[in-house]
């Protein structure tokens, strides 16, 4: 329901409504150009929109600055209730049966789990809701909910996600790999102290403010391995890209359980210490705004991710450093 305050629902009449959306989606972007871009008008345009509906309300909704727009207080409580009516429709026109579900969910991912978790289970979820059209986007950046309009994002975090609501999906561990080759050029099997002698693959954007070595840091530390570690190394913005050049003798990577059993599996690489074990605080988390209800289409997702990631969210029994 659209709940607006008396005074100013009853200066509304049909011509409003447009510019009411107008400000909504100006509101969302806090930029009349990427409002503009959205629906297709000029900034122009959507700035004589906002005009009209504040000369016709009686209120100012933004404060306009040199380069920017701001919202005025008032206007942010009218951009709340606006969000909130619009999401209730959205979830009040959903076909009331299960195989129905339809709509569109922007999935917002990094790029590493994208790839090598979430990708190659997708074909299931959509022969199970071929109505709900996934918009997948990647990115090494916090999403921002409100100007890129993503619905749910995938993390590899520590769970703090202040204003947000967040989910754990499943456990991480971690554990050095590489090529069965590589591990037999330097001895490793029978000597880890070699691992001094090695090239270390850097993922330099683990997490979020995370050093550029901070992952084998984390595990050196766990092993007493501190005093191997060797200081020249190649430093990649995905895990994903560290396996790849694992797999191609480049050196010694983190990996991440989740994201290269298979390739352990298929013998492409080898746990050269040993198995794997936790990660420390950093797991994998659904994170999303706060919904008042929560959207079907997006429960539906959620269930499954949960689904997919198994009722223990566990990957295995932990086996001992090799040393």
């Amino acid at each position: 329901m659209l709940n607006l305050p008396p005074r100013i629902a009853s200066r509304l009449n049909s011509s409003q409504f447009s510019n009411l959306y107008t400000f909504l989606v100006a509101a969302r972007h806090l930029s009349f150009a990427g409002a503009a871009d959205e629906l297709c008008l000029t900034p122009s345009a959507v700035s004589h929109r906002i005009g009209r509906l504040e000369r016709a309300l009686s209120i100012r909704l933004f404060q306009r600055l040199t380069r920017q727009v701001c919202l005025t207080e008032e206007g942010e409580r009218i951009f709340g209730i606006l969000q909130h009516a619009v999401g209730e429709l959205s979830e009040a026109l959903q076909p009331s049966s299960e195989a129905e579900v339809a709509g569109t969910i922007a999935l917002y991912a990094r790029p590493s789990v994208a790839q090598c978790w979430l990708v190659p289970r997708l074909a299931d979820f959509t022969e199970r809701y071929p109505l709900v059209a996934l918009d997948i986007r990647v990115g090494n950046d916090n999403a921002d909910f409100r100007t890129r309009n993503i619905d749910l994002a995938l993390y590899y975090a520590n769970g703090d996600f202040p204003g947000l609501v967040s989910h754990k999906l499943m456990d991480e561990k971690m554990a050095p790999v590489c090529s069965p080759e590589y591990a037999r050029r330097h001895g490793l099997l029978a000597h880890p102290e070699h691992l001094r002698n090695c090239t270390l693959l850097h993922d330099a954007l683990a997490w979020d403010n995370a050093a550029s070595d901070a992952e084998w840091m984390l595990w050196a530390r766990q092993h007493g391995m501190l005093a191997q570690l060797p200081g020249r190394g190649i430093s990649f913005d995905r895990s994903d890209l560290c396996v790849v050049a694992a797999m191609n003798h480049a050196g010694i990577a983190i990996g991440r359980q989740q994201l290269v059993q298979k390739r352990i599996d298929r013998g492409e690489l080898i746990l050269p210490f040993g198995g794997f074990t936790q990660s420390g605080h950093y797991d994998y988390y659904l994170v999303h705004p706060p919904y008042d209800p929560m959207p079907r289409r997006l429960q539906v997702l959620m269930d499954w991710l949960h689904e997919c990631a198994g009722p223990s969210a566990s990957t295995g029994n932990v086996e001992p450093l090799l040393v």
